[in-house]
Formats: structure tokens, sequence, C-alpha cells
């Protein structure tokens, strides 16, 4: 149980992160504010859903080990 809540913990961490390099990213590619926020949005989206690809298959490969 410890262990879970630990995992969580951690996994907040990721949120600023995810936000401020899709940000970030955004501001390096457009100078006006709405289609910086256009491309953080895609941006963010699509590191969610690579992160959630890699964490789902290291936990089918963990689980059938």
């Amino acid at each position: 149980m410890l262990l879970a809540s630990l995992l969580t913990a951690q996994l907040w961490y990721s949120i600023p992160l995810i936000v401020s390099v899709s940000l970030v990213y955004g501001a390096t590619r457009h100078e006006l504010w709405q289609p910086i926020l256009y491309h953080a949005w895609h941006t963010a989206l699509w590191m969610l859903v690579f992160m959630g690809t890699i964490f789902a298959a290291l936990y089918v490969v963990s689980w059938t080990l």
C-alpha cells in the first residue's frame, strides 16, 4: 500500500513537467498566445498518450513475468 501511494505521488510530478515542456515547445514555434496554447495542448496530449502507452507496455511485461 505504501509503495502504491509513493508511485502515485511521483506521478503527480509529470503534470507540471508536461505543461511546462509543451508551453515552451509551443512558444518556440509561434509568437501569438492562441497558436501557442493550441500547439501546447496538442503537444501535451501527444506526450500523455506516449507516456501512457509506454506505461501500459511496461505494466503488461512486468505482469506476465
